[in-house]
C-alpha cells in the first residue's frame, strides 16, 4: 500500500477482535492507532484515543459478537470519542453485526432490534458503516448513512477451489439459504441441492429429504453464521444418510454458542471452515478439522478504497476477472 496516501488514515481496534485489526493494519502498512480501553469497577467503559485524530480519516474495527451488549456499548463510546476529538470522517468497521437476525417482527409485541441498534450507532455521528455478511441484506437499509456490505464468499470459495474436489455439490441446509448456496455454486462450481424441511410443531422443523443428488459426492454447505449448529448438524446427518462421500461446512461467522461445539464434534464433519470476523472461543478451538480463513485483506482493501474514495464493488469485479482468467 502507498504509505504517503495513508498518512491521514487511522485504524483503531476495539477489544472484540484485536487480532483481526492487526492483520488489517499490516495489509495497509500502518500501525494500529493507539487507544486505551478501561473498565471501571461498576462495569462502565472508558475509551481514550491516544493518537491525534483531528482532521483525520478514522476507522474503528469492532465486531459486536458475544458478549454482544458489552462490545456494542464499547463501539458506541469509541465512535463518540472520535467525534468529540474532531476526526474528519469516522467509519465503523463491523466484521460481525450482532442483532442482525432480529430484522423483523416475528410475532406480536416484539422489537425490531436490528433497526434499534442501527439507530444507536447512527447517533454517534459516525459517517459510514463497513460490514461483512449481514444476516439479511435489508439490514443495510436500517442505517441512514452509507453502508458498504462485503461478502466473505471470495475468500471461502478460493479455499474450496484449491481442494480440487472432483464431484462437488453445494447443499443448502434449508430453503431460506438457497440464494447464498447458489452464489457459492457459481463461485466454486458444482450442482445445487436443497434440504426440504417440514414443520412438525410451532417451534420445531424436521429435515425430511434432499432435493438433488448427493450420493457418492463431496458435499459443501455454506452459511453466513454458525450459532448453535442445530440446522447444520441435522443437515449433515441427512446428507450422510443419503450417501454423501464427504461433507464440509463453511460459515463467515463462527459464533459457536452452546451447544454448537458438542453438536459439531459428534456430527462426523470432514472439515469445518470459518473466517476470523469473530475470535474463536476456547471450546471452538478444540474442534477437530477446523480451518480459519482471514478476511483481513478484504477488509483492508475496502478501507484503503474508502479512504481514497475509490469503488468498493471493484474489489469483487477484480475477483471475478481473476477467477475467470
Amino acid at each position: 500500500m502507498d504509505s504517503q496516501a495513508n498518512d491521514n488514515l487511522r485504524v483503531f481496534s476495539g477489544t472484540s477482535n484485536p487480532g483481526l485489526t492487526e492483520k488489517i493494519s499490516d495489509y495497509l502498512g500502518i500501525p494500529v492507532g493507539e487507544s486505551r480501553i478501561d473498565q471501571f469497577p461498576d462495569g462502565e467503559t472508558l475509551v481514550r484515543v491516544l493518537d491525534d485524530v483531528r482532521g483525520r480519516d478514522c476507522f474503528v474495527v469492532q465486531s459486536t459478537c458475544p458478549p454482544v451488549n458489552n462490545n456494542l456499548m464499547e463501539l458506541l463510546i469509541f465512535l463518540d470519542c472520535l467525534h468529540r476529538a474532531s476526526a474528519m470522517r469516522i467509519t465503523a468497521v463491523l466484521p460481525y453485526f450482532g442483532y442482525a437476525r432480529q430484522d423483523r417482527k416475528s410475532e406480536g409485541r416484539t422489537p425490531i432490534s436490528a433497526k434499534l441498534v442501527a439507530n444507536l450507532i447512527s447517533t454517534t455521528h459516525v459517517d459510514r458503516i463497513l460490514a461483512m455478511d449481514l444476516h439479511a441484506e435489508q439490514v443495510q437499509g436500517f442505517f441512514d448513512i452509507p453502508v458498504d456490505h462485503l461478502q466473505a464468499c471470495p475468500v471461502i470459495s478460493a479455499y474450496f477451489r484449491e481442494l480440487h474436489l472432483s464431484d462437488r455439490v453445494i447443499l443448502s441446509p434449508d430453503v431460506g439459504n438457497v440464494k447464498t448456496a447458489n452464489v457459492y455454486a457459481q463461485e466454486i462450481g458444482g450442482e445445487l441441492a436443497v434440504i426440504d424441511k417440514r414443520r412438525v410443531s410451532g417451534s420445531e422443523a424436521e429435515a425430511t429429504r434432499i432435493i438433488g443428488d448427493v450420493r457418492g459426492r463431496d458435499v459443501l454447505m455454506c452459511d453466513d453464521m454458525i450459532t448453535t449448529a442445530g440446522t447444520i448438524c441435522s443437515a449433515v446427518k441427512l446428507a450422510r444418510d443419503n450417501g454423501a462421500r464427504s461433507i464440509r461446512i463453511a460459515a463467515t461467522h463462527g459464533i459457536f454458542a452452546d451447544p454448537a461445539v458438542e453438536r459439531l464434534g459428534q456430527a462426523g464433519i470432514d472439515e469445518l471452515v470459518v473466517t476470523d470476523t469473530v475470535p474463536l472461543n476456547d471450546k471452538a478451538k478444540q474442534l477437530p478439522n477446523l480451518k480459519v480463513l482471514s478476511v483481513s485483506s478484504l477488509l483492508g482493501e475496502a478501507i484503503y478504497r474508502i479512504h481514497n474514495n475509490q469503488s468498493i464493488s471493484a474489489i469483487f469485479e477484480r475477483h471475478k476477472r481473476g477467477k475467470n482468467g
